[in-house]
């Protein structure tokens, strides 16, 4: 692909000078425009064709997060990726699709994998590509769970728990959500309330028309609209070279 066209938002001159000087450095990247505020982003989106935005998340006026909203309702948007100084917003960043969250000061071999997941989007990890990474709240702090560490998952109304080998996380997406994105990394739905990860599910035992499985030291119940497709789809999981996919 030709050389991609960004945009730096910044309201502080120093942060902004550093990043567009690095961008400028970067061979992947043809043209660096800069705004200090959002409202000016906005203008500069107006006249010319944006691959991506390098976004700032406090400032005054409309914040990165806001602008990013504004953003996702384009018919073609361009790619996100949220810099900021704060740990603190990294679960909104996700939530709206970032691209990548880079922590200010920017390391020129961090933002260098940044602009790999513009340029190559199979290597998104925000975008729920690959090895998808999901953040979770836990006392104030931000950990970001890997998806193949998720042995299963729990609805617990509109959030999400994940149940890894050293904890459980609470994490502010839908059980539904996890399912449409996850499916094809081999999760499986076995219940209104689980989401299961087949590479984890040990044993499945079927007695008086009751259908659960063992994850680790867990019995998890399926229910019988489930138990079927379940079935059929471990036994091509188990296959040689066979697919958790459907």
């Amino acid at each position: 692909m030709s050389g991609l066209t960004v945009l730096v938002v910044d309201d502080e001159p120093p942060a902004l000078e550093e990043l567009r000087y690095l961008l400028t450095a970067e061979p992947r990247i043809e043209r660096v425009h800069a705004a200090v505020d959002g409202a000016g982003a906005l203008r500069i989106l107006e006249h010319e064709r944006i691959d991506a935005l390098f976004l700032d998340i406090r400032m005054p006026g409309l914040s990165g997060l806001e602008l990013a909203r504004v953003l996702s309702h384009f018919t073609n948007p361009p790619q996100i990726v949220f810099v900021s100084a704060f740990e603190a917003h990294a679960v909104d960043a996700f939530e709206l699709r970032a691209v990548d969250y880079l922590l200010k000061p920017v390391r020129a071999e961090r933002l260098a994998e940044a602009i790999g997941r513009i340029t190559e989007p199979g290597r998104s990890e925000l975008a729920g590509a690959g090895d998808d990474t999901i953040p979770a709240e836990l006392g104030g702090v931000t950990k970001f769970i890997r998806r193949s560490t998720v042995r299963y998952v729990e609805a617990q109304g509109d959030y999400a728990r994940l149940y890894t080998h050293d904890g459980n996380y609470l994490v502010r997406v839908p059980l539904s959500t996890l399912e449409s994105e996850w499916m094809e990394a081999g999760f499986a739905r076995i219940h209104r309330s689980y989401l299961v990860s087949l590479a984890f599910v040990e044993e499945m035992r079927i007695e008086s028309g009751r259908c659960t499985v063992r994850v680790g030291n867990t019995q998890l119940t399926v229910s019988r609209r489930h138990t079927r497709e379940l079935r059929d789809r471990l036994v091509r999981h188990a296959r040689p070279g066979g697919s958790a996919q459907r």
